[in-house]
């Protein structure tokens, strides 16, 4: 009888020490929620969407966060690039509009500035993503299918997911943390967030066909692209034009320190060093690179992207027993996209060109406008003209852009003019289409 009374009683403490514990813990999640949903914000952008030669506003539904009592907000780029209103809900429910202060497409990022005269708004602390362990408990926060001031709970699954190995593109200078907190459609933007209650990541994507697999870009790789951002609206990069593979691609030796040099660019500053695919990268600047798995891949890139552009660098490369220091002179890395226009005469869509599609396509010179879409059954289309095709000139004159090219159109457009010779490059042949408007009046 004594023995089942003493099992009872450790049974029953047993339970309540779990109970308190497990209360302890909720109290926790709920501190570290109330720290952060003070400065979380609902995006409501409305974004330009240039699709089959024409332009379309899109309202969409995103998640973000304030980082400074005067304003500054974060989210995706992928929420709020390109988008001529922002409109945002703060948690007190007051609407306020915002601007864009600049947005980066290589790490999904953008920075907006909310229009308001107040200095005391409620801020997130950012925290440190380095320190992550898998299992730690984590918070999604945000606006899932524009369900605002959504909360969900999980772990921290992965720290350093990378994602090239399913084709995924799109990161080229982090891994991703991977989390089983629930990231939906709408929390793209909005904070991830540790029990301290420091925001350590940016909810930016969730696998498709897949529960609980979801990925944030971690707060120590959005930082700098965050006050670069406010600082020159924009972020600056270095490039050399060399993709880079994994050591695993070439040796079984785990001691084998560098990453290998896979494709070059041949307009870039490496390939002109003569370095070639095969060659391994040892060193860049003294400092020794170890591109072993793929997961290392993106810090090198960073290192590169990192120096200033017009600045030396210095490479140790190795090629069989031969190895060698290679001074270049950094280009910058251009960006992802160029302005984009839709001219609705004709039915379609043009895009300027980008200083690394100029290379791409072998121009002697940054001229010229990529056609970026054609709309079925109009002028544009019916002239057999393609998305893919670079207009260089529009009868015998040099297009400089698309600005330039605006210009000499609706002259065209203005004057009715009824045949106009365009010299069209696609690929590595030049081609000549004649496009003739109709006259209105006849």
């Amino acid at each position: 009888m004594k023995h089942i009374l003493t099992s009872c009683l450790a049974l029953t403490l047993i339970a309540t020490g779990c109970a308190t514990t497990s209360g302890g813990s909720n109290n926790r999640v709920i501190a570290a929620k109330n720290k952060v949903a003070p400065a979380l914000i609902h995006v409501s952008p409305v974004k330009e969407i240039f699709s089959r030669g024409e332009r379309r506003e899109v309202a969409v539904t995103g998640s973000g966060f304030i980082i400074t009592p005067d304003g500054y907000v974060v989210t995706n780029e992928h929420v709020a690039g390109k988008s001529d209103s922002v409109r945002c809900v703060l948690s007190d429910k007051d609407e306020v509009d915002a601007i864009v202060v600049g947005t980066d497409p290589y790490t999904d990022i953008a920075v907006l500035k909310l229009i308001t005269d107040r200095t005391d708004l409620p801020y997130v602390k950012l925290g440190n993503s380095s320190t992550l362990q898998a299992g730690e408990t984590v918070m999604a926060m945000g606006s899932p299918h524009g369900l605002s001031r959504s909360v969900s709970l999980g772990i921290v699954s992965v720290t350093d997911r990378n994602l090239a190995s399913i084709g995924s593109s799109g990161a080229l200078y982090n891994n991703w943390i991977q989390t089983d907190a629930a990231i939906n459609p709408g929390n793209s933007g909005g904070p991830l967030v540790n029990i301290r209650g420091e925001v350590i990541g940016i909810n930016t994507r969730k696998m498709s066909g897949a529960d609980n697999l979801g990925f944030a870009i971690p707060i120590d790789i959005a930082r700098q692209v965050i006050y670069e951002i406010i600082e020159h609206g924009k972020v600056s990069r270095s490039d050399l034009g060399i993709t880079f593979q994994e050591m695993t691609r070439i040796t079984q030796d785990p001691l084998r320190k560098g990453v290998v040099m896979g494709d070059l660019d041949p307009l870039f500053p490496a390939f002109e060093a003569r370095i070639r695919p095969g060659d391994v990268l040892l060193a860049i600047d003294g400092e020794e690179t170890n591109g072993r798995f793929v997961e290392d891949l993106p810090a090198i890139r960073k290192r590169i992207a990192d120096v200033p552009a017009g600045d030396e660098v210095t490479l140790t490369v190795q090629r069989g027993e031969d190895i060698r220091d290679i001074k270049l002179i950094t280009l910058e890395k251009s960006e992802r996209r160029g302005n984009e226009e839709e001219l609705e005469e004709w039915g379609f869509t043009l895009t300027d060109l980008t200083p690394s599609m100029v290379r791409r396509a072998q121009l002697p010179a940054r001229t010229g406008v990529l056609i970026s879409g054609t709309k079925e059954g109009e002028l544009a289309a019916r002239s057999e003209l393609r998305p893919g095709h670079i207009i260089l000139t529009i009868d015998g004159e040099t297009v400089n852009g698309l600005e330039d090219f605006k210009e000499k159109y609706a002259v065209r457009i203005e004057t009715n003019q009824k045949l106009i010779m365009l010299t069209v490059k696609s690929g590595a042949l030049t081609l000549y289409r004649m496009v003739k408007q109709e006259n209105e009046d006849s």
